[in-house]
């Protein structure tokens, strides 16, 4: 597993399709490896001859976006069952669209097990699940309930042809090795590399008091402070959502030339949408209001979803592109903008519209979300349709949004997966 989500793969782990498809080929590889002379230490590596160090790892090429930039004294090693299988606490830092096939297969490692690990989460990406009804599912949740995948036989006799016929069959069974109280959320505000750089930052860690108390005690440094906090999945659902609004704000920085009035009327709209969709998910939306305002502004400012965004409407990237791009990673919130949509697109949730007097699907309250699922998803809209939504007439003033969520009843616990109404974790 990778220490940090932009250099998961500096592990050396099997990357998913799309990863690899952006990385060098295997040919490439060993030519560069020939050309400077670190061929074989790498074999000695594999062979147990020699142990490689991350710093290593990086300086030959291996990583794809922290060049020069040394890890050490990580072990690195190639293989993912050697890397988990007695691991006490397992950082995961893939993208939420890899993470439940992955700890599936971890699972397997992990079956024999007397005592679960410790796993806490980096990903701010989220699932839409409409069936039987529209919830969000966060990584932590994918992580507890990943599935191990076994392949089994069968013989099945056929009384007319007198054959034996040997099948194979796959076998899903559920994985729960790692309950739910062993498994962690970190979040911001802050950005990575400027927490390496030893610039001051603050992070969150979320779970229950067993494991994230000392957890926050023990990561703790002069230059970042670890607060802690009991509610893991709402805060997981906010890192998911700020990434949704962060692409927006990219392409309104390129398309206005970083115009600070425009930039600040995109906020405004965009947090009062994300201030509404916290009124369904929170019983109590208040309290989560300075973590998510905090973490989104630091987002829009430098995140990689704002970078995308940016790049988006410049004409730099193409969506034909894919969402994982090479030295930056998985662009989450193109994934999220999908899910947010499908599940507030929902007539099961329905809330009541002050203006037309008529039940509407939460989604039609979010214009601009509408927009970036239009522009990202259905790809019916270029990217200058961000600047007609933020400069629509019709647009109610955002104070009139919140006051909207305010004057309704919209908490709806089902969406974080708990009927009945207790979803913490």
């Amino acid at each position: 597993m990778g220490g940090a989500e932009d250099g998961a793969h500096a592990a050396g782990g099997p990357a998913s399709n799309g990863h690899a498809n952006g990385a060098v080929e295997e040919k490439d590889v060993l030519r560069r490896l020939i050309r400077r002379c670190a061929y074989l230490k790498y074999v000695e590596g594999r062979l147990g001859d020699r142990t490689l160090y991350a710093d290593e790892i990086l300086r030959d090429g291996f990583c794809l976006n922290m060049i020069d930039t040394p890890l050490c004294p990580l072990k690195v090693v190639t293989n993912l069952q050697e890397a988990v299988w007695d691991a006490d606490i397992v950082i995961n830092g893939l993208p939420s669209t890899e993470t439940r096939v992955v700890f599936g297969e971890i699972g397997r490692y992990w079956k024999e097990r007397v005592n679960a690990p410790v796993i806490i989460s980096l990903t701010k990406g989220i699932e839409a699940s409409l069936d039987p009804v529209p919830r969000i599912i966060t990584p932590t949740q994918m992580i507890s309930k990943a599935k191990v995948i076994s392949v089994g036989e069968w013989t099945a006799t056929n009384s007319n042809i007198y054959k034996s016929i040997r099948v194979k069959v796959k076998i899903y069974v559920t994985f729960s090795k790692v309950p739910l109280d062993n498994i962690l959320y970190l979040g911001g505000p802050n950005i990575a590399s400027e927490i390496y750089n030893k610039e001051y930052a603050n992070a969150r860690i979320c779970g229950t008091d067993k494991w994230r108390k000392p957890l926050a005690k023990f990561l703790r440094q002069p230059h970042f402070i670890v607060w802690d906090n009991s509610d893991l999945i709402t805060h997981e659902v906010m890192g998911g959502l700020k990434n949704v609004y962060a692409i927006g704000a990219g392409m309104v920085a390129a398309l206005t030339n970083e115009s600070a009035t425009s930039k600040s009327v995109y906020f405004a709209l965009c947090t009062s949408e994300m201030i509404y969709i916290t009124h369904l998910l929170e019983e109590e939306p208040e309290k989560l209001a300075g973590p998510l305002l905090a973490d989104t502004y630091v987002t829009l400012l430098k995140g990689r979803n704002a970078w995308y965004g940016h790049k988006l409407a410049k004409g730099e990237l193409t969506l034909e592109m894919g969402d994982s791009i090479k030295g930056k990673g998985t662009i989450q919130g193109v994934s999220a903008v999908d899910a947010f949509y499908k599940l507030l697109s929902q007539d099961s949730l329905s809330v009541m519209h002050p203006e037309a007097n008529k039940s509407v699907a939460p989604v039609e309250m979010c214009p601009i979300l509408k927009t970036l699922h239009k522009i990202l998803i259905k790809r019916e809209l270029p990217t200058e349709s961000i600047l007609q939504a933020i400069r629509d007439e019709s647009m109610c003033d955002p104070r009139e949004r919140i006051e909207m969520a305010r004057g309704q009843s919209l908490y709806r616990p089902s969406i974080l997966g708990q009927p009945n109404g207790d979803v913490k974790a």
